[in-house]
């Protein structure tokens, strides 16, 4: 069985899908490996460090691969080029992208989507979403330290005393949990809210303070463990408390999101003008709306004397660590799915029908079938 690993199209993607380390790995479950020329260098995983591991290099794998491993979602003429009955892994973006989901089932394409893993403890080696925020919530930080015109720590120079950067961050997930650690490390005054109250203790392990607004937040939390969308006489009444922790703050950086659903809006254009001038907001909603009603996807804007930065595709700034940690949640993933050097689907596993998306011409993932 071959499994081929292509290089990403989606201008600004730098991440590959393998890395040449792995590639031991999965020959050792008697595959065979072939990576399109180039698909690595972007991250600096060159073409001479796959063949030495055993890959073969070819300019095109869409229509040798058994198995694809993708970063990216395939566009439709990638998967026009993809082998009938063939098994795709990746972030498929499955309730964004309904045009591309139904290609894959017309062409009876196995799709195993990532970002629909199942948070479980069996999963934990495989949760590709996890290990992408972790980098998302490290460079958020490193580009609020560089936007802000002042220093992140507490100095005692000759100069007199230089008092610390305060930073908010809004959402204690993977993402938010790493910007509070990594802000942290820089020196600055962290505080940071989240409206599951569970996540409190977490947040206080890092040396953050955990900002109290009061609101009932018992039903907050799905069985996943993810924040659930809330109602707009919530989200009035969070806007309302949290105004005095965001005008307050230096740097805030709000990572909230409801899967499959607009990022709610927590920062209205009114905070904004009530923060600093030379106040930066980082906003990792972003790329599903922002958590800034201003914010504008992948763009800096000025507004009220504010920088409001909407980056998109953090993880493929830091390309050589994102496509390993990404590699070994994808080959974690692969080998739970072989047996015996074959693809087997055991659809009663929660692992396995967790992420599938689309089997036999079918598309099988319930959420996805209600946006289409």
């Amino acid at each position: 069985m071959i499994v081929g690993v292509p290089k990403e199209t989606v201008p600004g993607e730098r991440r590959v899908a393998l890395v040449p380390e792995l590639v031991p790995k999965l020959m050792k479950a008697s595959l065979d490996v072939v990576v399109q020329s180039g698909a690595g260098v972007a991250a600096g995983f060159v073409d001479p460090a796959y063949a030495e591991r055993g890959a073969r290099l070819e300019p095109e794998v869409f229509d040798k691969a058994d198995v694809l491993l993708k970063v990216q979602p395939p566009t439709i003429e990638e998967i026009g080029r993809m082998k009938e009955g063939s098994v795709l892994i990746g972030f498929l973006q499955p309730y964004a992208d309904a045009a591309a989901i139904k290609a894959l089932a017309a062409r009876k394409i196995t799709a195993f989507s990532m970002e629909l893993m199942p948070r479980i403890t069996r999963a934990q080696p495989m949760d590709a979403l996890s290990a992408m925020s972790t980098i998302a919530g490290y460079k958020a930080v490193l580009i609020a330290a560089s936007r802000l015109p002042k220093f992140f720590p507490l100095l005692m120079t000759a100069a007199g005393t230089v008092t610390p950067a305060r930073v908010f961050i809004i959402g204690a997930g993977v993402a938010g949990l790493q910007a509070i650690g990594t802000a942290k490390r820089l020196g600055a005054v962290v505080e940071a809210y989240d409206t599951r109250p569970a996540v409190k203790e977490q947040v206080e392990s890092l040396g953050a303070r955990f900002a109290e607004l009061g609101l009932e937040t018992k039903d907050a939390e799905d069985k996943s463990g993810y924040a659930k969308g809330q109602s707009e006489e919530f989200y009035r009444k969070q806007q309302q408390i949290m105004s005095k922790y965001v005008t307050n703050a230096d740097v805030v950086i709000p990572t909230a999101l409801v899967p499959g659903q607009r990022a709610p809006v927590l920062i209205t254009e009114e905070m904004v003008r009530g923060m600093r001038p030379g106040s930066v907001i980082v906003d990792l909603a972003a790329e599903q709306g922002g958590n800034c009603a201003i914010t504008e996807p992948g763009k800096e804007i000025v507004r009220h004397g504010v920088v409001i930065i909407g980056p998109v595709n953090l993880p493929s700034t830091v390309p050589f660590h994102a496509s390993e940690m990404y590699a070994k949640t994808v080959t974690n993933y692969l080998a739970h799915l072989l047996k015996e050097g074959r693809v087997h689907l055991d659809l009663d596993d929660e692992l396995t029908r967790g992420p599938l998306v689309t089997h036999q011409g079918e598309i099988l993932y319930e959420a996805v079938k209600t946006t289409l």
